[in-house]
């Protein structure tokens, strides 16, 4: 009896402990969307005693349908300690902090409020006050460097005659021509005066001088879409009088500028010309300023990688963020030298945004092991050192290797990717592959976290796929002739460098060339589209997102017309409509043989969801494959809400798991509804 117990309880352990294991080390599934949190926003208070932060959590499904929240944290640097200030149902951004180091300001819109407002909390604690009580959204602020004014962006309401006849019933709509300017204001902080700086323009990026008096700002004529991307132009504005004058008159796109220290120089990072796709260029320029911006300096002139973010370390020395490749670097440059200088080599650490504070930097920074925590990196020892761990559950997660990967396109030039491989890879065998492509084509993968809703990574690898992430000419990060290579040439040669990159992982032997599947995006989804249309023979699968099918339509129906001619197209339709229905994925419908499931944001105002029934239609009517259509009501170029990117993982897992993996007819399709058990 002693001895049954024995075996028994040496039972009891094993299973125990076996399940315990199996607890711990475990492949990442599509529930674990729900877990993954990432920091966002991370600003030093004045003192530098503190950092600021901001983290996005993910929504659950037991909840009602909706966008993920953003929480409110401060790190003390000192004390290495972290607090939580503003947490669970609350969405925080935009965060600032007072001159005093007192005081964390942010955007949200709390209990009652129909719009987003100007909160405030305590740095050590308590409820949040109500700062403003605009009449429509802020939409940004900046707090004055004296902490005396914050300058904030809201929407302008509408004409007396537009309300009256809303309130009559009367609720037509005049497509463009009834948009509101996004009007500057002062709030005096010490009686909460608040004064309207701006009119009959649009301010979109601003800040402010350090001498309190002026106001740097970004602004088109029209609060439209297409003015945003480009036709911003930057401006000096006075504070008090709205005076304003234009300082550069910068060709095209443009995305964020720095104050030096002492007020008499802004860097700024924008396109090198109005034809250049990625705003990634640094330049300089006096304030006041003389030149013309073809007489001033572009420091990223030559340099093969994209400018992200800059700000000043002294009167002398800027520190910038880039793309460059697959990587993330952060450099040093003196106004007055040639060359920047590597400060956080590539490799190490992905970001985009960053903080400043005498030598040291914060920011939020991802790996390929992890998604976006908290980094502190100090210039002068160059540590850098990981302060939070949002994500410890990750620990207990087996993730598959990644790994950089370069290969030459047929005309010789280098082309860069991500490689993520089978979990459970062995060499010998070969795998399906899903070849995810990012959208843009003015963007790039970086090799740290490719793991989201939209993007697969390590979802796919836990079930044995090779996920291949290329960023094709026409990418961001590799300078401006890189980019420049997809101009007036969409899915060209672009699109070649996708089949050579699928080539050079078939040739060393890690895919099957009968299970290619392809997947992506925006452009991502053009580029799907395309693959399963014109290079039909090639793609046993396609997932076509928010893409494009018929490139003379879409240029009709965008809400970035101007943007696609001057960094895309260069010439519009009618000038040579046989080329534009050529890169059409439409045109070449009928001879698809490739299963593809086409899914759309009901309103996306971007690549209009009509695009998404073309292509549906032309597959359905002449095509030889399988084709399925979903619509997310309510979703517009991206999936924000909740059950929407969850039903997007688990839809489109299973449909390339149907035709890449499975042996059922690949005639058929899977079931249309999803098992969410």
């Amino acid at each position: 009896m002693k001895k049954l117990f024995t075996s028994f309880t040496i039972i009891a352990i094993v299973i125990f402990q076996t399940s315990f294991l199996y607890s711990q080390n475990r492949s990442l599934t599509p529930d674990d969307l729900f877990k993954i949190k990432n920091v966002n926003e991370a600003l030093f208070s004045p003192d530098g005693k503190m950092i600021a932060y901001t983290l996005n959590l993910p929504r659950p499904l037991n909840e009602e349908p909706g966008n993920n929240y953003n929480n409110l944290f401060v790190y003390k640097t000192e004390e290495e300690e972290n607090i939580g200030l503003l947490a669970n149902q609350i969405v925080a951004s935009s965060i600032q902090w007072s001159f005093d180091s007192e005081r964390i300001y942010f955007l949200a819109k709390l209990g009652e409020q129909k719009f987003n407002q100007i909160y405030y909390v305590d740095a050590d604690g308590g409820s949040p006050k109500l700062l403003t009580n605009e009449p429509s959204d802020v939409l940004a602020f900046k707090v004055s460097p004296d902490g005396n004014n914050i300058a904030f962006v809201r929407l302008e309401e509408k004409s007396k005659g537009k309300q009256q006849m809303l309130s009559k019933g009367f609720d037509a709509e005049i497509y463009e021509e009834e948009y509101q300017q996004r009007n500057l204001y002062v709030m005096n902080v010490n009686d909460n005066a608040v004064k309207q700086v701006t009119t009959a323009s649009s301010v979109f990026e601003f800040e402010w001088s350090p001498d309190n008096k002026s106001i740097a700002a970004a602004i088109a004529d029209r609060n439209l879409v297409d003015d945003s991307y480009m036709f911003k132009r930057l401006f000096i504005v006075d504070s008090e009088t709205g005076l304003k004058y234009k300082l550069v008159d910068n060709p095209g796109k443009l995305t964020q500028f720095s104050f030096s220290p002492d007020g008499t120089k802004l860097a700024f990072v924008s396109a090198s010309n109005i034809n250049d796709a990625v705003s990634g260029s640094l330049f300089i320029c006096d304030v006041p300023n003389t030149k013309q911006f073809s007489e001033l300096r572009n420091y990223s002139e030559g340099f093969e990688g994209s400018v992200i973010m800059v700000k000043w370390k002294d009167d002398n020395t800027v520190i910038f963020s880039s793309e460059e490749g697959v990587d993330i670097t952060l450099r040093e440059q003196k106004i007055d030298q040639k060359q920047s200088k590597v400060i956080l080599d590539g490799g190490k650490i992905v970001l985009r945004n960053f903080d400043l504070f005498k030598n040291m930097i914060c920011f939020a920074g991802n790996t390929m092991k992890h998604p976006n925590e908290l980094f502190l990196f100090n210039i002068e020892t160059s540590e850098l050192k990981k302060l939070t761990n949002h994500n410890n559950w990750l620990e207990n997660i087996i993730l598959a290797k990644q790994e950089k990967v370069e290969y030459s396109a047929k005309d010789g030039l280098k082309i860069q990717g991500v490689l993520i491989y089978p979990l459970n890879f062995e060499q010998g065998k070969k795998y399906p592959l899903i070849t995810y492509i990012h959208g843009g084509p003015e963007a790039a993968v970086q090799n740290g976290w490719e793991t989201s809703y939209g993007s697969w990574g390590q979802f796919a690898a836990a079930k044995d796929y090779f996920v291949f992430m290329p960023n094709y000419r026409a990418s961001s990060g590799r300078g401006v002739e890189f980019t420049m290579m997809g101009f007036g040439d969409l899915a060209g040669k672009e699109f070649e460098d996708v089949i050579d990159g699928i080539d050079f992982l078939i040739q060393k032997g890690f895919v099957d060339k009968n299970k290619v599947g392809i997947g992506g995006g925006s452009y991502g989804g053009y580029f799907s589209a395309w693959a399963a249309t014109k290079y039909t023979d090639r793609f046993a699968a396609s997932v076509v997102f928010v893409g494009i099918a018929n490139q003379i339509s879409k240029r009709n129906t965008t809400d970035i017309p101007y943007e696609d001619y001057y960094v895309h197209w260069g010439f519009w339709t009618h000038e040579n409509e046989q080329l534009v229905w050529e890169r059409s994925p439409v045109r070449y419908a009928h001879q698809s043989n490739t299963p593809t499931l086409i899914l759309h944001g009901k309103e996306d105002p971007r690549v209009h969801p009509s695009q998404g029934l073309e292509l549906y239609r032309a597959l359905k009517l002449h095509s030889k494959a399988p084709v399925r259509l979903v619509f997310y009501p309510g979703q517009g170029h991206g999936n924000t809400k909740n059950t929407s990117r969850y039903d997007f993982l688990v839809r489109t897992l299973e449909w390339f798991d149907y035709y890449l993996k499975s042996d059922y007819p690949k005639d058929r399709m899977p079931s249309k509804y999803l098992d969410f058990d």
